[in-house]
């Protein structure tokens, strides 16, 4: 790099905070009135050509009702195809685990150590691949789909209600879970949700339940459901209704072989649904008392009697509302905007796509525009997006592996509160560095995207073209005089790209 390139890399690094401890965070800028741009830009995973075309298309009321209300509609067919072929697409939870169930036992039955780490170190390797399998799939939905506002919402509840790859044989179960405990709930009812992930394997497993027993309590999940899923830290609930809670859940738990025997008086409790399993040889069935109020000895239904409780409390309507307005507005929400969110969801019997769409048309959501500063995956999502639009990456590998070094890799989150939604928690000088590089892979066409792994890859030439009509009709007017000044300046189009996708205006939405 010649002289004057490392000069206006440093003076793009320099409004990205990107130099010494001394540098300000990069300021958001103001909202562009009149233009669908901002608007875009915060209800999808980040603005694109093709996505501008359909709002523009739609207008506004029916662009926002088809996001709360989507159509089950496929990606483009290369990514379709892409997901179709995968085995967690395939093949059902029960029968992948058992198969890897069986694996895992023939691998520690092997008698000669060397084989037998051969054969361990196979198992683990195809869990890892599962676990590729459900980041892959999540990427290209978030980059490709239509429905931008359910896959956003499917990354918040799998945040919310997350849990972390590296336990046990989990990796094998995060591609059902995502899809079918949280996704196909993503914008409905709270309260559908809330037991989609209870009878979950991968919730129960992460979060120990299936070691919950009569006379043997683990309150792991107790504790968590009211504190991080539902009621939040404030909620109101004691230490004593942590451990009703849990009594209620004894039982509750996961089968991956057969039906165990149970006494007769007991046989009509005994429920499984795939891997879950309610054994009400393992319940207590003693009565318990729940928020102040009774909940009495009814095996499985006394779950859904706890859930029912918990979804409908003001406590968790205020919690959620809270932690929506988080997500999608700004680092501090107003009171009266979450007020008013909280009372929809109560109204609507905890309706969440009802509850964004107050959100939404507030004049507070306006208002705010710009404001709100990037996360790693939405940094990482709206650059490949912006850059790309809908030309089909090939290998998803280098994006996470950018979320992995900002320290925000799917499902890699070690403790079951999820990752942080405030910006402030992404924006320090190591952070803002690595997005540099990140622009520069992807402005210069070096990122690796558009090349396959393996033994004999494939890539296809790929350069963005970020100088587009997006870029000229709304984007430039973002821009502050300095970013405007840089990109002037750049000697090439790759410096131009890496300016543009570093400048701090991209890094809010």
């Amino acid at each position: 790099m010649n002289a004057r390139s490392k000069c206006l890399y440093r003076m793009a690094a320099i409004g990205l905070a990107l130099l010494l401890g001394g540098c300000a965070a990069p300021q958001a800028p103001g909202p562009l009135a009149g233009d669908p741009y901002p608007l875009l830009n915060r209800l999808s995973w980040g603005a694109s050509s093709s996505a501008m075309a359909q709002l523009q298309q739609q207008g506004w009321p029916q662009f926002l009702q088809t996001q709360l209300h989507p159509d089950a509609l496929p990606l483009p067919d290369e990514q379709q195809s892409q997901i179709d072929a995968m085995t967690i697409s395939k093949t059902p939870l029960v029968e992948l685990v058992q198969q890897l169930e069986q694996r895992r036992r023939d691998a520690d039955a092997i008698a000669i150590d060397e084989d037998k780490k051969v054969a361990r170190q196979a198992y683990q390797q195809e869990l890892n691949r599962l676990q590729r399998e459900a980041a892959t799939r999540h990427l290209l939905r978030a980059l490709y789909s239509p429905n931008q506002v359910q896959e956003q919402m499917n990354w918040f509840w799998m945040n919310h209600f997350s849990v972390h790859q590296g336990k046990g044989n989990l990796r094998a179960m995060l591609g059902d879970y995502e899809e079918h405990a949280i996704r196909a709930h993503a914008l409905g009812h709270f309260r559908d949700l809330l037991g989609a992930v209870a009878t979950h394997p991968a919730m129960l497993r992460y979060l120990d339940n299936e070691q919950n027993a009569a006379g043997h309590l683990n309150e792991n999940y107790a504790r968590e459901l009211m504190e991080l899923h539902t009621l939040g830290v404030d909620g109101g609930y004691s230490q004593h209704d942590v451990q009703e809670l849990a009594r209620v859940l004894t039982g509750v738990g996961i089968n991956q072989n057969g039906k165990p025997g149970q006494k007769k008086e007991l046989q009509a409790y005994y429920v499984r649904h795939g891997l879950f399993e309610f054994n009400p040889a393992r319940h207590d069935f003693g009565d318990k008392q729940l928020l102040g109020q009774p909940i009495k000895s009814r095996g499985l239904d006394e779950l859904n009697e706890a859930l029912d409780r918990l979804a409908t409390h003001p406590a968790t309507a205020r919690f959620i509302s809270r932690k929506l307005a988080l997500f999608w507005l700004d680092d501090d929400p107003p009171v009266a905007l979450v007020q008013r969110m909280a009372q929809r969801f109560e109204s609507s019997q905890g309706d969440i796509a009802a509850t964004l769409e107050l959100l939404f048309k507030s004049p507070e959501f306006a208002a705010a525009a710009g404001s709100k500063f990037k996360d790693p995956m939405r940094y990482v999502v709206s650059a490949v997006r912006l850059a790309y639009d809908q030309k089909p990456v090939l290998n998803v590998g280098p994006m996470l592996n950018w979320l992995n070094r900002m320290g925000e890799p799917l499902y890699g989150r070690v403790t079951p509160d999820g990752y942080p939604l405030p910006g402030s928690a992404w924006d320090s000088p190591g952070q803002m560095a690595t997005r540099f590089e990140i622009a520069r892979a992807i402005g210069s066409g070096s990122a690796g995207l558009f090349k396959t792994d393996g033994p004999q890859p494939q890539e296809r030439t790929a350069f963005p073209q970020l100088a587009n009509a997006l870029y000229y009709q709304s984007i430039a007017k973002t821009l502050a005089p300095a970013t405007a000044k840089a990109l002037d300046q750049a000697a090439s189009p790759q410096e131009w790209n890496s300016f543009l996708l570093s400048a701090p205006e991209m890094m809010f939405r």
